[in-house]
């Protein structure tokens, strides 16, 4: 008996619309490669019925007080930790991450509701007395309008959720336009956020690819844009929905290193190489690629490290003791084993050799799965490609340097500045390294410094296009609109008209 092959549609004011275009993207289970689904891909016209959806809802969802939409949230929440197992599923079966790590991931998708929560005390304004005689200023945040979210594979429910709880408790309607490569638990949300009371058509989802993108970057209706992807793009959406007049947040590629000097616990650094570069298949924006060893580190590291690279537990990700997964595509499956012939092209030392994983080890049914092993480089260079290029895979390679200043320069110098890491026990090392890396976010003996939901994501140079970063009180700004009002009354307007620029009197 086949297995039935599921359609994926879109969600339109509150239900599931079937999809009008006729094309469609095939959907497989990374574990077995087995084809699970089909995603339709939006035609112009059904970006524009979810536009015009979210839309019409606006005007009333905006009016709604903050203190009642921050009910809805914490409906919202309650029912995600109730169904937090079945959404890590439904990522596993999809994207491939081993079940515990989609746990994690629902887990911080979670955090951000709970900010969105908060709503009513995080868009409250400024009141200023008597700024001058018988006037008083004060500020209010209120909603754009219709946004969207255009959210990347690696993390389908926690990257959307960076987004839509913060934009929607502050007033505005939504339209996510999810990966069409594991698009399932964007129609699960939709379904939990309607059991949570929030009304039809403030949020949407519409699956699709390039066309969907264009159609909502270029929508009259659309007010901002939030993007979460690699940098060319980024760089694309950034571009594009500046210049048809939206505010625009798009998050991009990453090439993230850990620094590892002399004084550092070696088992402490090992585990976190091997948890930071090979977690969920390093598919990762986070992911460390690179480890830079400082001194005569490597002698002590690299031998034990190469050894827990080979006992890796790779495995099919429903398996509890897996510690990692496939790979998500067979299209990203190629390009991975791509960069690692051209690492050896290139020079660097191939110390672990992921490519000869036979997925039978992986598991019963496995043998058709996208199954790479951990890999591992050293001797790597600034020069080479795969130092460059984010390769979005389980490859680390290994860069030597002689002190924290040569580190540091290295790391400086390259074009992205997403995430970085330095493990050691000296104070001022940890005080040196935080002030002079040019990365957005900074890990001291923290090997994935992903900040929690009230502080705020986001990289620097080419790995951030927009002035700010994802969710945090910089989300709610990004979300609303500032309003400056001053107000007085007639017993306090002096008689005759004034002619020169007002001053404070």
């Amino acid at each position: 008996m086949k297995n039935s092959i599921a359609a994926i549609d879109h969600y339109i004011h509150g239900q599931v619309v079937a999809n009008a275009s006729g094309r469609t993207q095939d959907v497989f289970n990374p574990a077995t490669g087995a084809l699970t689904g089909r995603t339709g891909l939006a035609d112009v016209d059904q970006v524009n019925a979810a536009v015009a959806a979210a839309q019409a809802a606006f005007p009333k969802w905006a009016d709604t007080p903050p203190i009642r939409r921050a009910r809805v949230m914490f409906k919202f929440l309650e029912l995600l930790n109730q169904h937090r197992d079945e959404l890590a599923h439904l990522i596993t079966a999809e994207h491939g991450k081993v079940f515990t790590d989609a746990q994690g991931e629902v887990t911080r998708g979670i955090d951000i509701v709970e900010f969105a929560c908060g709503i009513p005390q995080l868009l409250k304004g400024d009141f200023t007395e008597q700024v001058s005689t018988g006037i008083d200023n004060w500020t209010l945040r209120q909603p754009l309008g219709v946004v969207a979210g255009i959210t990347p594979f690696n993390f389908p429910v926690m990257v959307p959720m960076w987004m839509f709880p913060v934009a929607i408790a502050a007033g505005n309607t939504f339209v996510l336009k999810p990966s069409p490569t594991d698009p399932s638990p964007s129609l699960r949300i939709a379904e939990l956020l309607k059991e949570a009371g929030l009304p039809d058509g403030v949020f949407n989802v519409v699956q699709g690819d390039k066309v969907a993108v264009d159609a909502l970057l270029t929508h009259p209706d659309v007010k901002a844009v939030s993007f979460v992807g690699s940098t060319p793009i980024a760089n694309y959406i950034y571009e594009t929905g500046a210049r048809h007049g939206k505010r625009v947040q798009a998050l991009g590629g990453a090439k993230n290193h850990m620094v590892v000097m002399p004084d550092a616990d070696i088992d402490q650094a090992v585990d976190a190489l091997i948890g930071a570069g090979y977690g969920s298949a390093g598919e990762r924006c986070m992911a460390i690629s690179v480890a830079v060893l400082v001194g005569d580190v490597a002698d002590k590291l690299i031998p034990k490290l190469v050894e827990r690279t080979r006992t890796l537990k790779v495995l099919d990700g429903e398996n509890l003791d897996a510690e990692m997964g496939p790979i998500v595509t067979k299209a990203a499956h190629e390009r991975i084993r791509g960069y690692i012939d051209l690492g050896e092209q290139e020079g660097a030392k191939l110390l672990v050799d992921g490519r000869g994983f036979d997925g039978k080890q992986a598991g019963e049914g496995c043998e058709g799965g996208f199954w790479l092993g951990g890999t591992l480089f050293d001797h790597v260079t600034p020069e080479m490609r795969i130092y460059k290029e984010e390769i979005f895979g389980p490859v680390l390679g290994c860069v030597r340097v002689k002190d924290l200043a040569e580190a540091v320069d290295l790391i400086n110098a390259h074009e992205f500045g997403n995430g970085v890491a330095c493990f050691t026990r000296d104070g001022n090392v940890a005080r040196e390294f935080g002030r002079r890396i040019q990365v957005g976010m900074v890990g001291i003996n923290v090997p994935i410094p992903v900040p929690m939901a009230w502080q705020g994501f986001g990289g620097w140079k080419r790995s951030l296009f927009g002035d700010m970063h994802a969710y945090g009180e910089e989300g709610v700004r990004f979300y609303t609109k500032q309003k400056s009002i001053m107000q007085r009354w007639p017993e306090s307007i002096g008689k005759g008209a004034e002619f020169v620029m007002p001053t404070a009197k």
